[in-house]
């Protein structure tokens, strides 16, 4: 027996009762104001604090990295508040304002959460990322003394519905994947119901194939004696052979129905009678429900047995419930225990009343539990959360004498960076989903290289066939390839983009991706920037303009996803300086922790910083020609400047976002006989217009009437007659809202339904965003006489 043994009993009984009481306030003490159920999966977070007890105060390091289970969130959140890294007050506050959250969030939580988990299958997956990005720092000079640890995720079986999981583990196998450990909670029950059969087998199967190693830990310490014991062995077939439901439904109703049922299966059998019988009914309940991952013990000796690297899944099998009065019920997932069974269940964990929240009740020599806890590893260096200095941004420019798109502009900016030696471009990592070269990263990638653990040659270079991808793997490498799955895509820019506190080592991550696609990921975009990971993404090319591939490959409402997405700036200039000026801010912006003050020029909360969002496209234009000045500098980032200046009788403003800026500009010019002192806006950024707009009114609602936007500056001196007409390559909601700021009427132009195959032309006539249409609206629905 483990000499740590009784300690880990005890901490695993204490981290039972507290997660269990903190959810039992939360729904039936605390005052409820909505009178709504609070919850807080009391069943899930018993199945798994066997386990817990034994990684976290067994097992784990400093340098180990845990994304826990979210519904196992309160057994994490009572092992912190044991350990004195949690209050009391956010206990007593369970899923209320200010409290503990219902899943453990890096951002959220004052305790120590390594990776914020809750959409499930996107915290498993993120630690095999985090794997991966580990070895890119070690493998470079700049991060070879950077920590090394086990990525480690604690799995509900349910989590492997998610198709992401799969993903992920055919990437994982192409990296070569290593230190990641999955730890799955198999109590085979679900919200909606009991697993089926010998799902165990597919799974082991699944992770075989992908070169993982399968540990499976089906029972406890207490079963394996009794199946030493004469007639243990038909015990053990016993189990093996019982239905997931009839095990459920039989553990919910207890030693006398496992008797019973025992009997009528196995008796009149001599040895196996014999090991029935001479248990009480409360020692064949304990014998029946220690299953493996149930058993602390068996779960730490488990854990010790592995000393490789290799990526190990653990499927322990657990009692969903167990240790508690509704172990087994097919309800117990969304179930709680009614305040009878509570004040029944804390006589036999022997709680005193008064001291329900006391973290040494029930302890019989809190002393020696305390030095204990003292000398645990995985708390011997608190804080866990590392910081990296900020990297110095170099000045970034581009040529404008010549017809170029964005997207070109882009794979240009990042080649200039490759072929400098500054520090900033060093820590850049790229990353795209099988459309490396058609996303401008491919002259970046051919000086930079591809990531690999091992040196892996380019068979075309060997064999000197002409090729304009010179694509080397290297550990020197600094592109990481994927394959066509846009959620690895976001899981590996949130693995990366918190690397500065995960590692103490900074990384700049930039990923590209085809703009439509965007949203095929968006469930891992937005768990990323929950975790406020640092990150470039480049949605290119977007919108109809990439006309030739018609409808399902042309986004309509990513400027949308790229306003209400928080802890992403987005942005769609149409020329090269425009997008030169943001980079060079976006890469500072990405370093940003929260210490600087707020800007009141423009309201936004630019001091906390963020990741950044940047809508391109393939489509050249004309360049404006070099631009120096400040104010279209600052516009730029800020989110709009005036291309062309209304006169001081404006009677039409044309706003316009992205690829559609010629259309716009040549309108300007064809109703400017027209119409008097037209403006030509040229917004970079609707987001950060209107988050501007947005915060500035609620400075001013608290009564700060000083407080004025970028976008209110900007409109302060058009007549209040002046009607807008708005237009960009995507849904025209992302401009519309510009008349509310200042009351004009306005003329909204954009693409609200599924493109086809065309040229440009053909669809911007179509979707009526192209010169055209802007000088009909103005025509024929703006004040002054029509014209033609």
């Amino acid at each position: 027996m483990r000499a740590d043994i009784h300690h880990l009993k005890t901490i695993e009984q204490r981290l039972l009762w507290l997660s269990h009481w903190m959810i039992h306030n939360a729904n039936h003490l605390r005052p409820k104001a909505d009178g709504i159920k609070v919850g807080g999966h009391q069943a899930s977070s018993a199945s798994m604090v066997s386990i817990i007890t034994a990684l976290y105060f067994s097992t784990l390091r400093p340098v180990d990295r845990v994304a826990v289970k979210p519904h196992a969130s309160p057994i994490f959140h009572a092992l912190q508040y044991l350990m004195g890294h949690q209050t009391r007050a956010r206990m007593e506050n369970f899923r209320g304002y200010g409290g503990v959250q219902s899943y453990p969030s890096r951002t959220k939580d004052i305790d120590d959460v390594d990776f914020s988990t809750g959409s499930v299958g996107l915290g498993v997956a993120i630690t095999s990322f985090a794997a991966l990005v580990q070895d890119y720092i070690r493998a470079k000079p700049w991060g070879s003394d950077a920590p090394q640890g086990r990525m480690v995720a604690l799995v509900g079986d349910a989590e492997l519905d998610e198709g992401n999981i799969y993903e992920a583990l055919q990437e994982g196998w192409k990296n070569d994947l290593r230190n990641c450990w999955w730890i799955i909670d198999y109590n085979r029950q679900s919200l909606d119901g009991i697993v089926r059969e010998g799902l165990f087998e597919r799974v082991e199967k699944i992770f075989d194939a992908f070169g993982w190693d399968v540990v499976r830990i089906k029972y406890g310490a207490l079963q394996r004696a009794a199946f030493a014991e004469p007639g243990g062995d038909r015990l053990r077939d016993w189990i093996d052979a019982c239905p997931n439901a009839q095990y459920a439904a039989l553990t919910f109703q207890g030693g006398a129905v496992w008797r019973k049922r025992l009997m009528d299966d196995l008796g009149d059998q001599g040895d196996v009678t014999a090991l029935i019988e001479k248990r009480s009914d409360d020692a064949l309940a304990d014998l029946m429900e220690n299953l493996g991952g149930n058993c602390v013990e068996t779960m730490a000796d488990t854990f010790d047995s592995i000393t490789h690297d290799r990526p190990t899944c653990f499927l322990a099998y657990t009692i969903k419930g167990w240790g508690t009065p509704i172990a087994g019920h097919k309800d117990n997932h969304g179930g709680l225990m009614t305040k009878s069974q509570m004040g029944e269940w804390q006589q036999h964990m022997g709680v005193p009343e008064g001291q329900e929240w006391e973290p040494f009740a029930t302890v019989d020599d809190p002393e020696a539990l305390r030095a204990f806890l003292a000398k645990v590893p995985f708390f011997a260096r608190s804080p866990r959360r590392y910081s990296d200095a900020r990297l110095a941004v170099p000045a970034i420019e581009i040529s404008t004498d010549r017809e170029i798109s964005t997207q070109t502009a882009f794979g240009k900016i990042l080649d200039d960076l490759a072929k400098g030696d500054s520090a900033l471009a060093d820590r850049i990592v790229t990353t795209s989903p099988d459309v490396t070269g058609t996303t401008s990263l491919g002259p970046w990638v051919n000086r930079r290289k591809l990531f690999a653990r091992r040196e892996q040659a380019d068979a075309f270079i060997e064999h000197r066939i002409p090729s304009t991808a010179k694509w080397e793997f290297t550990p020197k490498g600094q592109h990481i390839e994927l394959g066509i799955a846009e959620m690895n895509l976001f899981l590996l820019l949130g693995a990366a983009g918190l690397s500065h506190e995960l590692w103490g080592k900074r990384l700049i991550p930039i990923g590209t991706v085809y703009d439509p696609f965007v949203h095929r990921g968006l469930d891992a975009l937005n768990y990323a920037c929950y975790q406020d990971a640092r990150f470039i993404i480049v949605g290119t090319p977007s919108g109809v303009t990439l006309a030739p591939e018609g409808g399902a490959h042309q986004s309509i409402g990513t400027p949308l996803t790229g306003m209400a997405q928080d802890g992403l700036a987005s942005f769609e200039p149409a020329f090269a300086d425009e997008l030169a000026v943001i980079m060079e801010w976006a890469f500072d912006y990405l370093q940003r922790d929260g210490s600087g003050v707020v800007d009141e020029r423009t309201w936004l909360r630019d001091e906390t910083g963020g990741s950044v969002y940047l809508r391109l496209t393939t489509k050249p234009l004309e360049q404006p020609g070099k631009r120096v000045d400040e104010a279209f500098r600052q516009g730029a980032v800020d989110g709009a400047y005036w291309l062309r200046k209304p006169g001081p009788n404006c009677s039409v403003v044309i706003a316009y976002q992205g690829a559609v800026a010629d259309e716009a500009i040549a309108a300007a010019g064809m109703i400017g006989e027209h119409r008097r002192d037209i403006g030509v806006l040229a917004v970079t950024s609707a987001d950060r217009l209107n988050a501007g707009w947005t915060a500035a009114q609620r400075e001013r609602a608290r009564g700060n009437d000083s407080a004025q936007s970028h976008v209110e500056r900007l409109f302060g001196a058009l007549p209040p007659d002046c009607s807008l007409v708005t237009v960009l390559d995507g849904h025209p909601a992302t401009l519309a809202w510009l008349g509310s700021v200042a009351g004009h009427r306005t003329i909204s132009h954009g693409v609200e339904h599924f493109g086809q195959t065309g040229s440009i032309k053909d669809l911007y006539r179509h979707f009526r965003i192209d010169r055209t249409a802007l000088v009909e609206s103005v025509s024929r629905l703006t004040s002054g006489r029509s014209f033609r």
